[in-house]
């Protein structure tokens, strides 16, 4: 395919992908995540054009809400007040080990979801909007097929990350992307907020730091230019709370840093002492460890989320890609400190440098993560860059080190959460000639097959695996100028992780997955939401499933 192609020209091509698909919609529920029970009976309830809503208490008022915007929005149904009870919302204590469970029984009764929680609740609305949507409708209402479903997650932890520090992604961008990505039964949330090219979050104390770090260039193009204040942040934690998603800052450092060396360059130390930093274009710089200033600003940047963040949430920290050769290695400060502690290598100041962040970061009742790093950028690999502090989060990332970081961390005891860069990188193409047409330095290709069929956790006992809390989808934004192209590269993809974070591998099915996607993918392209149409799983001819891929 031309690289040529824009992005218009893949929505073409979704639609006309969805005019084909449009014909083998099945009244059988198509479900992404796949429930780890399911069981169908004979049988056909049919909701009336109003139907009867009893939900249990005012925890379950969000739930009902949502309830009501799917039938309008999904069926043409309204709610009616008093009469008949078609669909009840229950909160049952006997599951409060699971915030996360949910039982759905749709029979001759109605239809009933109960949680342990209001998530619980929550995600079973969410299977019934998948089975909604593969419904059939005639004049006296919706027909819906009986079942059973009892359910939970395989991971605790299950991610995707968006870039907003390359490109600002507005509010209501991120509301929105939030909002699909509940759907499919995420719960967190990372938004990368720093890096070279931009600095995306107000700090009243240092206003340069959006004033110049905030400013990728002259543009007026919000993608490129802007910062979110702390109301906005609040604004974005409450939404994504409401639908059981929590939002983990990242404030990348030591590396990764040119736009906050850009607004204060004193927290370089001795390093690039003559060089000018260009916002945008420099990297490969990094923040002094020698320097008392910058644990003094990183303090005040801690406090500052502190007081819009809950205590205990999780604050990513980066510890990624530092290119310590060229900084603190070539540093007279950085090299006298070595010898006043007895290192014989610049890495290891990396473990000097974080005790004292990660004891800031405790200090103000966050709990720490750090992207795994090992004493080699691909194998052989034999150990992590420095001695993480045991209660740090750890995330795989980079490629085929992953298998090393389950190895490490299973020894460690650190709590590890799966991002492997073959399989859960959504900012790489993902077909040949595919996006990104620029800004493309070579990326591998991962296809919805490779995010789909990955474990590599198999064969190795659950004990073993303790440690493993979840998966992430990380879309770095150097090629994603705004958040329609974020959707693009993020769905089908995300779909495929959502199954791998959710649903138990003996339950995993490529071929019933492949098959769910259109009435799924239908649902996105009715809501206007750009995708990626998976054209290679499936032959014209027939339209069946492509057995060869």
């Amino acid at each position: 395919m031309a690289k040529a192609l824009n992005l218009k020209g893949y929505v073409v091509i979704a639609l006309t992908f969805w005019l084909l698909w449009s014909g083998q919609l099945s009244a059988k529920p198509a479900l992404i995540p796949y429930p780890n029970s399911l069981r169908t009976t004979q049988g056909y309830l049919t909701l009336p054009k109003r139907v009867g809503v009893e939900a249990q208490g005012t925890k379950l008022q969000f739930a009902k809400n949502t309830l009501q915007t799917m039938l309008s929005d999904l069926c043409r149904l309204e709610l009616s007040e008093g009469g008949r009870t078609d669909i009840r919302l229950k909160l049952t204590t006997s599951w409060q080990t699971s915030t996360e469970a949910y039982k759905l029984t749709i029979n001759q009764s109605g239809i009933l979801i109960e949680g342990g929680a209001p998530q619980g609740v929550y995600y079973g609305l969410m299977t019934l909007r998948q089975i909604l949507l593969s419904a059939q409708q005639h004049s006296h209402g919706i027909k819906l097929p009986y079942i059973q479903i009892e359910d939970a997650p395989r991971y605790r932890v299950r991610a995707l990350m968006l870039d907003p520090a390359r490109h600002f992604l507005p509010v209501d961008a991120v509301k929105q992307y939030i909002e699909r990505m509940s759907y499919y039964k995420f719960n967190t949330l990372q938004l990368h907020l720093t890096d070279d090219q931009g600095w995306r979050l107000a700090v009243d104390k240092y206003p340069r730091l959006t004033e110049v770090g905030a400013k990728r260039s002259n543009s007026k193009r919000v993608e490129e230019n802007g910062y979110y204040s702390a109301e906005d942040l609040r604004e974005l934690i409450t939404y994504a709370e409401q639908r059981g998603i929590e939002i983990i800052p990242e404030i990348d450092v030591p590396g990764h840093t040119a736009a906050l060396l850009t607004a204060y360059p004193e927290l370089r130390g001795d390093m690039h002492p003559d060089s000018t930093f260009v916002l945008g274009r420099t990297d490969n710089v990094m923040l002094s460890a020698t320097t008392p200033r910058v644990y003094e600003v990183l303090d005040d940047v801690f406090s500052s989320l502190a007081r819009i963040f809950r205590k205990g949430s999780r604050l990513h920290l980066g510890g990624d890609e530092s290119a310590i050769k060229r900084n603190w290695a070539t540093s007279a400060e950085h090299r006298q400190l070595m010898q006043q502690l007895g290192y014989r290598s610049a890495e290891q100041l990396m473990g000097y440098f974080f005790e004292r962040v990660l004891a800031s970061a405790r200090k103000h009742g966050f709990r720490p993560m750090l992207w795994c790093e090992l004493d080699e950028i691909r194998m052989p690999a034999s150990r992590f860059l420095f001695d993480y502090p045991s209660d740090v989060a750890l995330v795989s990332w980079r490629m085929d080190l992953t298998p090393k970081c389950i190895e490490l961390t299973q020894q460690s005891g650190h709590e590890l959460i799966l991002a492997p860069g073959e399989s859960a990188y959504f900012d790489y193409p993902q077909y040949a000639g595919d996006l990104p047409e620029h800004n493309n330095w070579g990326m591998p290709i991962t296809t919805l097959k490779q995010a789909y069929t990955w474990d590599l956790t198999s064969g190795v006992t659950a004990e073993a695996n303790a440690h493993i809390s979840g998966v992430m989808g990380t879309l770095w934004g150097e090629a994603i100028k705004d958040i329609d192209r974020a959707y693009y590269m993020t769905y089908p993809r995300a779909l495929a992780l959502a199954e791998v974070g959710w649903t138990e591998l003996p339950r995993r099915q490529w071929t019933r997955f492949a098959k769910a996607l259109p009435t799924v993918l239908d649902d996105l392209l009715r809501s206007g939401i750009p995708y990626r149409a998976p054209f290679e799983l499936y032959r014209t001819e027939g339209r069946h499933l492509d057995k060869a891929m």
